[in-house]
């Protein structure tokens, strides 16, 4: 029997895909470029939107569950890889969101100096990783769900680019990108009615 999770994979994906991408928007349009960083941080709808775009994350990681249990059975060991990649790169990501969303504001009012310092040792360390592994990630999910025949290759490749787009994805507006393929992803599945296959066919017995 499929999950519910698995049964509406095709509408968390375009919901959380096109909020995503719209929270991204909205921290486009919060960043006012005339202030320095410090005043732009303590701006509240800067605050506001980056505090939303840690939210969003967490669509984004149910919306990646719920479509890898509708088509797991069907990707195999390689599909299998690609879930996994896409799942640490989007988590890695959304703690480097959380710690801008929260803990920035808080760090630009009593210890502003420490931002206008720049990164070193482990946080660049820690932040490089979750660029890389969020870029790497989804390009992984594309390639393999195209390979896997998952999705249609123009989604695949379309999550490659994304993916690649996303490397700054910490910066509006390149987070967009993941959030339109993802809807993109959810839009195909609702159209199709593709198929839950939440476990591989069996093996035909012999005898």
């Amino acid at each position: 029997m499929s999950s519910p999770l698995a049964r509406a994979a095709g509408p968390i994906a375009l919901v959380s895909g096109l909020v995503f991408a719209a929270v991204d928007v909205a921290r486009l349009l919060a960043a006012d470029r005339g202030l320095d960083r410090i005043e732009m941080m303590r701006q509240t709808p800067f605050q506001v939107t980056n505090a939303l775009y840690w939210v969003v994350f967490i669509g984004l990681t149910l919306a990646l569950v719920s479509v890898y249990f509708r088509f797991g059975g069907r990707t195999g060991g390689l599909g299998a890889v690609g879930f996994c990649f896409a799942l640490v790169g989007t988590l890695d990501m959304a703690g480097n969101m959380w710690f801008d969303g929260f803990a920035g504001p808080w760090i630009a009012d009593v210890a502003p100096g420490a931002i206008l310092a720049g990164g070193s040792g482990m946080l660049v360390v820690g932040a490089l990783s979750s660029y890389v592994l969020f870029a790497l990630g989804w390009m992984v999910f594309g390639f393999t769900g195209w390979r896997s025949r998952t999705f249609p290759a123009w989604i695949g490749w379309a999550f490659v680019v994304a993916g690649f787009l996303g490397y700054n994805a910490g910066l509006p507006p390149y987070g967009i990108p993941i959030g339109l393929v993802m809807a993109a992803l959810g839009w195909w599945i609702i159209r199709t009615g593709a198929p839950v296959v939440s476990s591989p066919p069996a093996a035909p017995s012999e005898g």
